[in-house]
């Protein structure tokens, strides 16, 4: 009976010591249900171990007894976490100002295995705070169907009625589909066709798939040391998405291409930018999206020949800021993958094709981060959130070696194995994914995919290698027969330079701004201000930052008013860049000067001649410098 008598263990955590009364007959398992109690933990995520060191660890098992691990009356045992789990809950996480318990976000739309909702009115009330965007306000307020007129040879009724050879078609309709040649249905129309049952989708509930365990098992100890149905996620089988977020993708003129394409015109090296713009109703598809691109941002980035490399953007939440305020936001990214062929002709080498590729394995994945990063509200799911209408667009050769713009999205599954850090490029083939295997640090669910074998017959294959067309939907990408200018739109002017090239001839400085601006005259204020490079350079100019006031201009362009635009060049932000542009202005040429390039070069280019001193750093610099050859300041002329 002595064997059978309760001990106590001390258990040292993180958080301090407690004791747990256990008998040594116990197993292992019931010691982690009472640490798990005693401490009231969130999760089973922790181990325990005998020694501080974390050496002989005391497993969780059924069979296994304490007595047979040698565990003693008063013995210490610690405490550690698993992979950094957060095991202790604090008041403040639990209970609001007034003491009562606070319910977690997740438990009002929990889900059940089949993917409905657990509670309706949790439901609701999840449905009620999602702000759509409002292209899609837009169209769940439009009917959709799509009328036909009357069959004169079929219809044998008057103008008032209608049959079934005249009736208003369903905007999903498989034979229209195939009639008007369109590949995908668009998103709203798969949410009509979801809907259009008994129950007209009183029950719908779009969910994302998770390649994660699920937390808060308590059948065992976490994994790699346990897992089991219940939180185990489920395999996945790849299929072609039948629809898309987006249908079409337009970039309002052709000079925002051709800007964009003029440095691997001019350096052979590949570019990647953002396109900002907005979403709209697209009228050649039923119940379609269109994306309309106005302006391409480059972001600091290290292009070669065959790659780009990213650099972190320190100016990426003011550019966002003043797109929101141009009522822009991003709704794609654009990049280059061009060879070129014939240097005379122009042509370029059609290296992406049907026996190639379209998009690589590392693109997709890409292009999956992305759209994780932005993804769509939807009310229809309990997340808030379901997929993306973020845009992939690739500048490419097509088969008649010219420049063609392809554009993609990646399905909503590629997006869930990119974010839960499940798909792998391969090193040698471009056109292969790879599903990572699991490791006792994740674990990755099986993922198939369905193709046929030399006998006809449709087989699964595990996706290691995985053929990333199984990941990707197209979405057109074009230019309008009538070119939309929103900001300048006279070709006649030399454009501002393009942010982040470090071109000499496309650099953004005060000389820049001061050679752009003086081909405007004082009325064309507007024609000049408006333009998205040079708002975000004057936003964030090294000299005089102006981003804290330009909020009047920002609307006035937004709205195209020409005379609350004048009114802010009257301001005394604007009035002071006149003059620091008036003050950097060459001097006029004296006699015996000799003129190159428009800029007098006189004596004061001789490294020994006269020289001026900066005001800002005191640098000295020659006299046919405009501006601080240290600092870049403008020369502030004597008067």
């Amino acid at each position: 009976m002595s064997r059978d008598k309760n001990m106590l263990l001390r258990i040292q955590s993180p958080e301090g010591t407690k004791r747990v009364e256990i008998a040594a007959s116990d197993t292992t398992l019931n010691l982690y249900e009472k640490v798990h109690d005693v401490f009231d933990l969130n999760s089973f995520a922790f181990a325990l171990f005998k020694e501080r060191n974390q050496k002989h660890e005391i497993t969780s098992s059924k069979s296994s007894t304490l007595r047979y691990h040698g565990l003693r009356h008063g013995d210490m045992i610690y405490l550690v976490p698993i992979n950094g789990a957060l095991l202790f809950s604090t008041s403040s996480n639990n209970s609001n100002q007034s003491g009562e318990p606070v319910v977690p976000q997740t438990s009002s739309t929990s889900t059940s295995s089949t993917g409905r909702p657990s509670s309706a009115v949790g439901l609701s009330k999840a449905l009620s705070n999602i702000q759509e965007d409002e292209v899609d306000v837009q169209l769940s307020k439009i009917d959709g169907k799509i009328k036909r007129k009357r069959d004169e040879k079929l219809c044998r009724h008057n103008s008032n009625a209608a049959c079934v050879h005249c009736s208003p078609l369903e905007p999903f309709d498989e034979n229209l589909m195939k009639e008007q040649n369109i590949k995908h249905l668009s998103f709203h129309s798969y949410i009509r066709k979801l809907t259009s049952g008994v129950d007209r989708g009183k029950f719908l509930a779009l969910e994302d798939i998770s390649c994660r365990i699920r937390n808060g098992c308590k059948d065992h100890p976490p994994w790699p040391k346990g897992i089991c149905s219940k939180c185990q996620p489920s395999a996945i089988t790849l299929n072609q998405q039948v629809y898309r977020h987006v249908d079409n993708l337009t970039f309002e003129n052709t000079n925002l291409v051709e800007k964009f394409l003029y440095y691997w015109r001019t350096t052979g090296l590949q570019r990647v930018g953002i396109l900002y713009g907005n979403y709209e109703i697209h009228a050649d598809v039923p119940l379609g999206i269109r994306a309309n691109v106005v302006a391409i941002y480059e972001p600091p980035q290290e292009s070669t020949r065959d790659s780009v490399r990213l650099v972190q953007d320190q100016k990426e939440e003011l550019v966002d800021r003043i797109a929101e305020a141009l009522d822009l936001r991003r709704v794609g990214w654009i990049f280059t993958d061009l060879v070129p062929k014939d240097l005379q002709n122009g042509t370029v080498k059609h290296t992406r094709n049907i026996d190639s590729h379209f998009l690589s394995a590392q693109e997709c994945i890409m292009a999956g981060f992305y759209q994780n990063a932005h993804p769509n509200p939807c009310k229809y799911s309990s997340s808030g959130y379901f997929g993306s209408k973020f845009v992939t667009v690739c500048v490419t050769g097509d088969k008649n070696n010219q420049v063609i713009m392809e554009g993609y999205q990646v399905s909503n599954q590629c997006m869930a194995l990119v974010r839960d850090n499940c798909l792998l490029p391969t090193k040698d083939c471009p056109e292969l994914g790879y599903v990572r295997e699991s490791s006792d640090k994740q674990y990755v669910p099986d993922v198939y995919y369905k193709e046929k074998d030399s006998y006809g017959n449709e087989v699964s294959r595990i996706a290691r290698p995985l053929p990333v067309e199984y990941l990707l939907v197209d979405v057109p990408a074009s230019t309008p027969n009538t070119p939309q200018y929103s900001f300048n739109p006279d070709p006649t002017k030399e454009p501002f330079p393009v942010e982040n090239r470090m071109i000499d001839t496309q650099l953004q400085d005060f000389n820049a701004l001061s050679q752009y601006l003086s081909q405007f005259g004082q009325e064309q204020f507007f024609t000049a201000i408006s333009d998205f490079h040079l708002l975000l350079y004057i936003a964030a100019m090294d000299m005089l930052p102006m981003h804290d006031c330009m909020g009047p201009l920002l609307e006035a362009i937004r709205t195209k008013n020409v005379e609350l635009a004048e009114e802010w060049s009257r301001s005394e932000q604007w009035a002071t860049v006149e003059q620091l542009i008036a003050a950097s202005s060459p001097p006029p040429s004296r006699p015996g000067s000799v003129a190159a390039g428009g800029v007098s070069v006189g004596v004061g280019a001789s490294p020994n001649g006269p020289k001026w001193t900066c005001s800002i750093c005191t640098y000295l610099n020659r006299m046919d410098l405009a501006e601080c050859e240290m600092c870049s300041s403008p020369r502030m002329m004597d008067l």
